[in-house]
C-alpha cells in the first residue's frame, strides 16, 4: 500500500458519554479535555495534521477553535461499541479518497487522558518514524503486587508467588498502559485490524501523565490536579494584552465571613494590600470592574474608598459582563477574571484568563486557568495585580 509520508493525529471524540455526560467538553485547567488534547498535538514536532473525529457540531466548533481539521464520524462508526480503530481507518480512508493517499503512520490521542504532553506524543511516534517498530504506546513503569480473586474466594499473585514478601523496589519493573496516545502505520493496521500491529514498543512516560477520565470523581481528581500538573504560572497564562479585569467582591476582596452586630448591620474583612494593586492598574490604563450578586452597602463603600466602579445586585453576571464589555471596547479574550464561586462560572468561562483564590469552590476548578497561592480576603486580588504588572512590564 502506498502512502503519504504525513503523520497525523486522530482524538476520536463522540458527543455520547454515559458516565458522565459531554464528556469531552468537560474543562480541566480552563480548557475542554477536547481542547487539550489538540494542543498537546499541535505542540508535537513530529505531527503533520490533528483531525477531530466526531459526530456532535458543538466538538466539531470547539475542535477548530483549537485549531484542528475535523471529520465527521458517521452513525454506524458513532454508538457505544464503536471502536477506536474503526475511527482511525474511517479517517485514513477518507483522507485517501480526498487526497489520493492515505496517512503513512497514525496516532491515536485520547482526550480523556488530560495530562498528555506533546513530549508524550513525540516520544510514542519516534519509534514508529523510524521504523524501529511498526506500533508503539505510552506507559509507565509499574512496581506492585498485584493479586487476582479465584473461583473459591483464595486470593492468588499475578506478578508474584504469593509466598514470602520480597521488596517492592525488587520486583521486576513491568508496564502500565497508559491509555492516553498509540502510534502505529497504517499499513500494519490494515493488516491486522488494531492498534498493536506488527513489532510493537513502549514509550515510557512520566507517572504524572498515567490519569484516565472515566468517572465523575476523575474528573474532579483531574480539575484539582490540573494546577500542579500543568505548571503554568499566572503570568503565562495572562492574556498578552490584558484589555479589561473584573473581580467579584465576596470570596475575593474579603474572606467570605461577615461581623452582624445586634441591630442587623453586617462588616466585612478585607485586604489593605488590595489597594496599591487597583491603583496600580488604574494607572497602567486598565479598565476595573466588580461585579457582585450582593446588594449590601458594604460593597459599595469599599469599592469607593479603593476608585472601583461596580455593579450591584446582579444575578446574571455573565449578562452584565457582557454589556460593560462592550461598552469598554473589549473583547472577551483579552480579560481577565477573578472569581471564587459557583455563579462565577459563566464568566469564568467567557473569558480569556479565568482565576480563583487558593480557597476557590470545588464547582469551579475546572474553569480556572490558575488558581492563586493567596486566599480570598488574604491578599489574593494583589497578587492577581502583581502578576498583571509584571506581565505588562515584558
Amino acid at each position: 500500500m502506498s502512502a503519504s509520508n504525513e503523520v497525523v493525529v486522530v482524538i476520536p471524540a463522540r458527543g455520547g458519554s454515559k458516565g458522565i455526560p459531554r464528556k469531552n467538553l468537560a474543562r480541566v485547567g480552563g480548557h475542554p479535555l477536547i481542547g487539550r488534547a489538540i494542543t498537546a498535538a499541535r505542540g508535537a514536532a513530529l505531527v503533520d495534521r490533528v483531525v477531530v473525529s466526531t459526530d456532535d457540531e458543538e466538538i466539531a466548533s470547539v475542535a477548530h477553535a483549537y485549531g484542528a481539521e475535523v471529520i465527521e464520524r458517521p452513525a454506524d462508526l458513532s454508538g457505544d461499541t464503536a471502536s477506536s480503530e474503526s475511527a482511525l481507518t474511517h479517517v485514513a480512508q477518507l483522507l485517501e479518497e480526498r487526497e489520493g493517499l492515505p496517512p503513512s503512520i497514525l496516532a491515536l490521542l485520547q482526550c480523556t487522558a488530560p495530562f498528555t504532553t506533546s513530549g508524550d506524543i513525540d516520544g510514542t511516534l519516534r519509534p514508529v518514524i523510524n521504523e524501529q517498530a511498526d506500533s508503539a504506546f505510552a506507559a509507565v513503569s509499574f512496581k506492585h503486587f498485584v493479586w487476582s480473586a479465584e473461583d473459591d474466594g483464595r486470593a492468588a499473585g499475578v506478578n508474584h508467588d504469593g509466598g514470602p514478601r520480597v521488596r517492592r523496589q525488587d520486583l521486576a519493573p513491568q508496564f502500565l498502559e497508559t491509555g492516553s496516545v498509540y502510534a502505529m502505520r497504517y499499513d500494519a493496521l490494515v493488516a491486522e485490524g488494531h492498534r498493536f500491529c506488527g513489532r510493537t514498543v513502549l514509550n515510557q512516560v512520566p507517572e504524572s501523565h498515567c490519569f484516565e477520565i472515566d468517572t465523575p470523581t476523575e474528573l474532579q481528581q483531574a480539575q484539582a490536579m490540573a494546577h500542579l500538573l500543568d505548571g503554568t504560572t499566572i503570568t503565562e497564562a495572562l492574556p498578552e494584552r490584558v484589555g479589561a479585569v473584573v473581580f467579584d467582591f465576596d470570596g475575593v476582596f474579603t474572606d467570605n465571613a461577615v461581623w452582624v452586630d445586634q441591630d442587623g448591620q453586617e462588616s466585612v474583612r478585607c485586604s489593605r494590600g488590595d489597594g496599591m494593586g487597583i491603583a496600580a492598574l488604574r494607572e497602567a490604563g486598565i479598565p476595573l470592574l466588580v461585579l457582585s450578586k450582593e446588594r449590601n452597602p458594604v460593597v459599595a463603600a469599599r469599592c469607593e474608598k479603593l476608585g472601583l466602579p461596580v455593579e450591584q445586585g446582579v444575578d446574571d453576571k455573565r449578562s452584565a459582563l457582557a454589556r460593560w464589555l462592550s461598552a469598554q471596547g473589549v473583547e472577551p479574550p483579552h480579560v481577565v477574571y477573578l472569581g471564587n464561586d459557583v455563579n462565577d462560572l459563566p464568566c469564568l468561562e467567557y473569558v480569556g484568563c479565568a482565576v480563583g483564590p487558593a480557597d476557590s469552590h470545588p464547582a469551579i476548578l475546572g474553569a480556572l486557568h490558575v488558581r492563586l497561592r493567596s486566599t480570598g480576603g488574604c491578599g489574593c486580588v494583589r497578587e492577581l495585580c502583581d502578576h498583571i504588572l509584571e506581565r505588562m512590564r515584558g
